[in-house]
């Protein structure tokens, strides 16, 4: 039997080991694959949450611009550059900002004090005075109220003073008493306020406010004179007031005197 085995050709031999070869080398893929495919696996990762959507950009330029009668507030806040403070309070800070927007006719309104007759730097801080560091719904304005006074954006003695009268928001600046008549924009970072007049701090223009002009009296209503009462004649002196006309019983009475003086007259001429 051995010598059978040993008989076999060298080809015998090559294939035979070339058979065990890959049986063996199959066994070991078979083996190693599924480590493999554990380790070739990525690692199973929790999903990432979507970043919270920034802020709409708001543009105050444009909003003021198509908003309502505000071109001279505007034209004010572009001279003075602090259109820029604004912008930047808005869309470059957690807290955003709170306008005050007079309406142009509360420019043409001021007479005095004149607003020509400030410096540069004075007109850059009353328009400063008409922001607050932060958004404020109206709503809020309820509790701002009981933290009086309220720094502006122009800092230092630029304050304002809220009073919320029944839902109405009123503004006192010392020299200003206004209200907020109605709401421009109010979303967050952004809250745009019309008010009626323009907020005067006394930081610019003193403490020697002049006083709220009295009413105008109501005028004097000329009454009709009746038919009794005496009216006046050319001379500027009353006529006087008609006598009554006499009665029915009165002319009776006047009759009947006539006629018993007629009869005693006649009966003297006959006897």
């Amino acid at each position: 039997m051995s010598n059978l085995i040993d008989d076999r050709p060298a080809w015998f031999w090559r294939m035979e080991l070339s058979m065990i070869f890959t049986v063996c080398s199959a066994l070991l893929l078979l083996s190693s694959s599924p480590a493999d495919a554990k380790t070739a696996s990525p690692p199973l990762l929790s999903p990432t949450p979507a970043p919270a959507p920034a802020p709409d950009f708001v543009n105050l330029t444009d909003l003021l611009t198509v908003a309502g009668p505000f071109h001279t507030f505007l034209s004010y806040l572009q001279s003075t550059k602090v259109i820029e403070t604004f912008q930047n309070q808005a869309n470059n800070t957690e807290e955003g900002v709170t306008i005050f927007v007079p309406k142009d006719s509360a420019f043409s309104a001021q007479k005095k004090p004149s607003l020509s007759n400030l410096t540069e730097d004075q007109l850059k801080s009353l328009m400063l005075f008409h922001g607050l560091p932060h958004y404020y719904s109206l709503a809020e304005f309820r509790n701002l109220s009981l933290q009086n006074p309220i720094s502006t954006l122009a800092g230092g003695q630029y304050s304002l003073n809220f009073t919320d009268v029944s839902g109405t928001i009123h503004i006192g600046s010392g020299w200003t008493n206004t209200k907020v008549s109605s709401s421009v924009h109010s979303s967050d970072p952004v809250a745009v306020y019309q008010v009626d007049r323009i907020l005067l701090p006394e930081a610019i223009f003193g403490t020697d406010i002049p006083p709220t002009p009295a009413p105008a009296p109501a005028p004097d209503i000329a009454i009709a004179p009746t038919a009794d009462s005496p009216s006046a004649d050319s001379d500027g002196k009353a006529a006087p007031s008609s006598q009554p006309k006499p009665s029915s019983s009165h002319r009776i009475i006047n009759w009947g005197i006539l006629i018993h003086v007629v009869l005693a007259i006649s009966c003297g001429f006959l006897f």
